[in-house]
């Protein structure tokens, strides 16, 4: 992944670059309501692929990292032991199979991990030793001669049962909450930094100068900084987004997350572009905040890429669901004024629904042509 994501963080830096540097050089102003029009077609992507694409990967990602290996080999050694069972193999033969399933027992000798022989703790609770281990500890019974092997595949089967009625408590309960939390915590951070003024409304801000001075020329240096962070802060979330998905291995969901990003990206540093022309006195310093918010994106895809690769699928993906609040809050806000408006909330309405329906029809041709999600 190390080439795709030199070319992700490129991409993303040149076309928010270059977007941002096109007002502050050309002297164009923008027209308000093509600019809105493109804001509410990017918010419409931005909304399909938190919810048809960031949404169900981030909880595939964590449902998988807590029950797919552990499921997997439960069922690979729930057959032996109805081999055994059956009188296919012995109880020995069985033992030696079970043990080839989860890589030899040198790796889960019951010594290394602080349990008693059937993966319980000192008080008799399940311990957080994973299936693999436990079934290791009996195999080191069985082999060290404390048990023979019929009794070791009775207390094999006998783990089996516990983690199955283990994990479905699990997933009724704490995984909910810790998926919905993940993606809650995104949306709210944007909601305060709103609430606090390091917000990312920068066609807003532009154009409520105009309506306030009859004219764009308007010097607020602290104002301006304080929007300059927060849609730096913004595009370093997209950055998170993208490097999670790419630390996942998973090529085409990064590609859709980065499109995505993409497509609301160019919108955002034009805007940007605008205003920071009409806040600075020295162009070279809106050309340092187009830089600045630039460069934030690919930065983050590098370190959240560099920072989560390894890690359990678990964490990559309660990453994969924050980005996705920050997502929905952003696509939302950005459409929320122009939707209560009586005089533009049908035309804001179509322009959600036509990047609804563009970021849809992607993904199905991604589909048709086999370039679906593989984990």
């Amino acid at each position: 992944m190390e080439a795709s994501l030199i070319v992700f963080t490129v991409a993303t830096f040149v076309i928010a670059f270059l977007s941002g540097i096109v007002p502050i050089f050309s002297g164009i102003t923008g027209d308000k309501e093509r600019m809105k029009q493109l804001t509410g077609v990017a918010a419409g992507v931005i909304i399909a692929s938190a919810m048809l694409v960031v949404i169900p990967e981030g909880i595939e990602l964590v449902m998988t990292d807590d029950h797919g290996a552990d499921e997997a080999l439960a069922g690979s050694v729930a057959l032996v032991i109805l081999e055994v069972d059956h009188g296919d193999i012995t109880a020995d033969e069985g033992i030696e199979e079970i043990e080839e399933l989860i890589g030899g027992h040198d790796e889960h000798g019951h010594e290394d991990h602080g349990h008693d022989d059937h993966g319980h703790d000192d008080h008799g609770h399940e311990s957080d030793a994973s299936l693999s281990d436990s079934i290791g500890d009996v195999i080191a019974e069985v082999e060290d001669g404390d048990i023979n092997a019929s009794t070791g595949i009775e207390e094999i089967e006998e783990l089996i049962s516990e983690h199955g009625h283990s994990e479905e408590s699990h997933d009724d309960h704490s995984i909910g909450i810790l998926m919905g939390g993940a993606i809650m915590a995104g949306f709210l951070l944007m909601f305060i930094l709103e609430g606090l003024g390091i917000g990312h409304g920068v066609h807003e801000e532009h154009h409520e100068h105009e309506q306030e001075h009859g004219h764009g020329h308007v010097h607020h240096a602290a104002a301006g900084g304080l929007l300059v962070f927060g849609l730096t802060l913004h595009a370093a979330t997209d950055g998170l987004a993208i490097g999670a998905a790419s630390a996942t291995g998973d090529m085409s969901l990064t590609i859709a997350i980065l499109l995505a990003v993409l497509i609301h990206k160019g919108p955002v540093a034009f805007s940007l572009g605008i205003f920071s022309m009409h806040e600075r006195e020295e162009r070279k310093d809106s050309i340092r905040d187009v830089a600045i918010f630039a460069a934030s994106t690919p930065v983050l895809i590098i370190i959240s890429a560099l920072a989560l690769q390894g890690l359990d699928t678990h964490y990559i993906g309660l990453t994969i669901l924050f980005s996705a609040g920050t997502f929905l809050y952003v696509a939302t806000v950005d459409t929320l004024p122009d939707i209560h408006n009586p005089d533009t909330g049908k035309k804001a309405m179509v322009n959600v629904l036509i990047g609804v329906a563009l970021f849809t029809v992607i993904l199905l041709i991604a589909n048709a042509m086999d370039l679906g999600h593989a984990h």
